[in-house]
């Protein structure tokens, strides 16, 4: 076979393999770093107190960190309620006592921008309303 035929028919595989590889793209998954994130800063502020009454964390997901002290169970909620951050009651049972509370989340969900604020009438129906998020 003549030179140039051969470095013609090289050429042509070369090119075939070369679009095919761009065409399906990368064999390995997509790294976690390319993923939206969630990062969110958390506040707890109780109405009628000193700024001592005011707690704050950051939580973090994919992976769980920041310093929240339950970060997993909080995303994992977080993950099962699609970000929502107020859900039914769970069914626990709380006094009438009004001692209330106000939640806070300002950050991202998975890319989202997240801004939240609720009152809630005392510590435990938050906690029933909204779970390990704003468990800290």
């Amino acid at each position: 076979m003549p030179r140039i035929a051969v470095l013609a028919t090289l050429s042509t595989a070369l090119s075939t393999a070369l679009s095919a590889a761009v065409a399906l793209g990368p064999a390995v998954p997509a790294d976690a770093s390319e993923a939206p994130r969630t990062s969110l800063r958390l506040t707890l502020t109780y109405p009628g107190h000193d700024a001592s009454g005011t707690r704050s964390v950051t939580l973090r997901c994919d992976p769980a960190g920041g310093s929240h002290p339950r970060a997993a169970p909080a995303c994992a909620e977080l993950r099962r309620a699609g970000g929502r951050l107020v859900h039914d009651p769970d069914g626990r049972v709380c006094t009438a006592q009004y001692s209330p509370v106000v939640a806070q989340a300002r950050g991202s969900w998975r890319g989202t921008p997240v801004s939240f604020r609720s009152q809630f009438g005392n510590d435990c129906v938050m906690h029933s309303r909204t779970g390990t998020v704003f468990g800290f």
